[in-house]
């Protein structure tokens, strides 16, 4: 790792060629997007042993940890870059609330028409990420204490506090108190009508098989962190090199960071698994929001960086929308292939908009 540190060092300045920098970034993107899968696979056998809801709480923070390195790597790397953390926040709500979303509901629905899911557990999720994301990316545009769509020492110290301790008491609620929120709606009736206590996990391999496949899944971030610093010099060049939008960098590490995930997700959702579906989809957009924001918050206040927040007027009335059609979704007890197809048509309008403000 430390050679190929060092010969990145000195490779880099000298990136005159695109194919060059193009090859070495493919490179990159494949190496992570491996180890994410990795992650992926060691997180799936935490979520058998461990069972609903804390597998696919384990695969979301473990997700969430690789975006934070990335988008901090790039901070502290490139050119200031004062909107990563926004485009990249907006991105994965996008990818997630809109695309995946979309595109699980829409292959769930022409498999077995109408699915059922736990509309306690999703209206919690929905009923959190409302206020944080609005919170992050819209309410900057308003403040008056700074000229940027920014937040100063005080409101950023402040909305990071209130930040974690909705996403902390979020995550009492769903590992604790109303668990079978978050379970298929088949085995939260059992619960409910038989008085029996829910089958969270079945530890196939006892502890010690359990205890593995931590361990492995924090060896495979490792190499992902250490190379996310190489990966953010690539994005930040190709950027200025090739004069593409800003917001293809947030777009980028979001997909790196998604597509695991994703793919586990429209897995799960054509299985006629929806609820698992709908815990990693949304658990990943809430977290992205509850666990990203303070951390880029952070460091920003530590590095004395500008973290622009706010959301161009086009974004806002996109995101705006997404959290609407998301409530009204995820506010019935069944979904089909038309809310899916909504999801999508919302998800090609933001695409387009990326090139075409």
């Amino acid at each position: 790792m430390a050679a190929f540190e060092y010969g990145a060092d000195r490779l880099l300045p000298d990136l005159d060629s695109h194919m060059l920098a193009a090859m070495i970034f493919a490179w990159l993107f494949a190496t992570i997007l491996i180890g994410a899968f990795g992650v992926v696979r060691h997180a799936d056998r935490l979520a058998e042993a461990l069972g609903e809801p804390y597998g696919t709480l384990i695969l979301t923070l473990a997700v969430v940890g690789i975006e934070v390195a990335l988008i901090t790597a790039v901070m502290v790397t490139g050119e200031a870059s004062p909107t990563l953390a926004r485009d990249t926040m907006f991105a994965v709500l996008m990818i997630v609330l809109n695309g995946l979303c979309g595109a699980a509901l829409l292959l769930g629905g022409l498999r077995h028409g109408q699915q059922d899911y736990n509309l306690l557990g999703a209206r919690a999720f929905i009923a959190v990420l409302v206020p944080l994301a609005v919170f992050a990316l819209i309410l900057p545009n308003f403040t008056t204490s700074t000229t940027e769509p920014t937040f100063d020492s005080f409101q950023a110290g402040f909305f990071a506090l209130i930040t974690v301790l909705l996403y902390g008491v979020f995550l009492g609620i769903q590992t604790m108190r109303h668990r079978t929120f978050f379970i298929e709606p088949e085995e939260r009736d059992r619960v409910l009508e038989d008085g029996a206590e829910p089958v969270f996990g079945h530890r196939p391999g006892g502890l010690r098989m359990t205890a593995m496949h931590a361990v492995f899944l924090l060896l495979t971030l490792l190499p992902i962190i250490l190379l996310s610093k190489r990966m953010a010099e690539i994005v930040d060049y190709g950027i200025v090199e090739v004069s593409a939008p800003p917001a293809i960098g947030g777009v980028i590490i979001a997909v790196l960071v998604l597509v695991p995930e994703g793919m586990a997700a429209l897995r799960a959702a054509r299985s006629n698994r929806l609820q698992r579906s709908i815990n990693l989809l949304l658990g990943s957009a809430l977290s992205t929001i509850g666990l990203t924001v303070p951390a880029v918050l952070a460091i920003g206040l530590v590095f004395g960086e500008t973290i622009v927040l706010g959301l161009d007027d086009a974004s806002m009335v996109i995101l705006i929308l997404t959290l609407m059609m998301s409530n009204l979704t995820f506010g019935g007890i069944r979904t089909s292939v038309l809310q899916g197809a909504v999801h999508l048509v919302l998800f090609c309008a933001y695409v387009m908009l990326i090139f075409s403000p």
